[in-house]
């Protein structure tokens, strides 16, 4: 026997790995040639969703209004306010009928001063003058009846002390006497109810006054239960005495006490100034307008001033007051009403009303509606809506 047969060869002591551990090495590179790609792809995907987020931003950006905000100052000191006021009637009422019928007559047309209980106008009203009519015959019917009942149950009551007549019949006679005083009472009542709707006939004026409205003429269809505005008859109002009402802002609300005098101004006269009286206020602050609410009284016997009228009212401080100063070029005017555009920490802008009082010019003072950190947009432009996103600027940054 050949003893080389059985010995290995110097190859096979050269390469010792077997063969099943070969087999490995292609799915390995495969794996890792997999995770690359894989790497590759995602890396590239990261970057797009990145750029595509970050040119959202630029457009959204790019898209808001630029706007240059500035903070309320502190004007001049104030030892009086001017503020708007409406002017209304001590007393005013509609005038409607309470019977139906129609317009007989009519003694007074607008621009008529009354005195308090003088006849307006008449209504004829055949219907009640019949109902009248008829209940006076049914209540002299009734009477008639009582008084015979009475006189009979008097007679039995005599009747029965002589034994003459039963108990039982002496008490139908008593309960019949009783039954025809109720129905008495309820015709009379009946009679007095018709008689004052016949008293409805004739209108008279409740207070002294001036006819301001009359909505009617003879012969027009007159109906109880018109109480529309547009079917009063008359309109009366008391203008010897009238009221104003103001809006006083709540840093200025300590200098609203009873008593106090205020100047009045017709916008038409300036150089005319009438003298109101601080008689009430409403003891409570307005949560929306920061502002109280007070009523003067002003004499006005000889009629110089009309219910309805703008005025312009100046009420002295007790103390002189710094109010706020803004840009005029701050001013939203809106349907609504004067507004300006403040924007909060997000952003976003949000349309507060304010009521101004003196105009400087390229300033205005603030009376109500903004505190000294509030960051108002200077230059607001007019389609600036509630809820706007905007992007605040400062002037360095325009300048570059």
């Amino acid at each position: 026997m050949n003893p080389s047969l059985n010995q290995p060869s110097e190859s096979e002591f050269e390469n010792p790995q077997p063969k099943g551990k070969r087999s490995w090495i292609p799915l390995i590179a495969t794996i890792l040639l997999g995770i690359g790609v894989a790497y590759i792809v995602m890396t590239g995907l990261a970057k797009r969703v990145s750029a595509e987020r970050i040119l959202k931003e630029s457009a959204q950006e790019s898209a808001l209004v630029n706007v240059h905000l500035v903070q309320p100052s502190i004007g001049s000191a104030l030892d009086e306010i001017a503020l708007p006021g409406n002017v209304q009637a001590i007393n005013e009422a509609p005038i409607y009928a309470r019977t139906n019928g129609y317009l007989k007559a009519w003694y007074f047309d607008i621009g008529a001063h009354v005195q308090q209980g003088q006849l307006l106008a008449e209504i004829e009203a055949p219907e009640v003058d019949k109902q009248l009519q008829q209940a006076r015959a049914e209540l002299a019917t009734t009477e008639a009846s009582l008084e015979l009942a009475k006189s009979t149950a008097e007679r039995w009551k005599s009747l029965l002390r002589t034994n003459s007549v039963s108990q039982q019949e002496t008490e139908e006679k008593i309960a019949n006497a009783n039954v025809w005083k109720t129905n008495y009472d309820a015709a009379a009542s009946n009679v007095k109810r018709l008689e004052d709707l016949k008293s409805f006939q004739r209108i008279h004026a409740p207070f002294s006054g001036v006819i301001t409205a009359r909505n009617t003429d003879i012969g027009a269809l007159i109906s109880a239960t018109a109480t529309s505005p547009d079917q009063e008859l008359f309109h009366l109002s008391a203008i010897h005495r009238l009221r104003v009402f103001i809006n006083i802002p709540q840093m200025y609300a300590s200098s609203a006490q009873k008593g106090s005098r205020a100047s009045i101004i017709l916008q038409e006269s300036p150089s005319k100034k009438y003298t109101g009286r601080l008689v009430r206020t409403s003891n409570a602050i307005d949560p929306v307008a920061r502002t109280l609410r007070t009523e003067f009284e002003v004499d006005n016997r000889n009629g110089e001033l009309l219910p309805g009228s703008y005025v312009t009212v100046h009420l002295k401080l007790g103390e002189k007051t710094k109010a706020l100063t803004i840009p005029a070029t701050a001013l939203l005017f809106r349907g609504e009403g004067l507004r300006v555009a403040v924007v909060k920490n997000d952003h976003t802008t949000q349309l507060v009303p304010i009521t101004i009082g003196r105009d400087f010019g390229s300033s205005v003072e603030v009376l109500s509606g903004l505190k000294l950190e509030d960051q108002v947009i200077a230059d607001p432009p007019d389609s600036l809506t509630d809820g706007s996103k905007v992007n605040p600027i400062t002037r360095a940054e325009q300048g570059e």
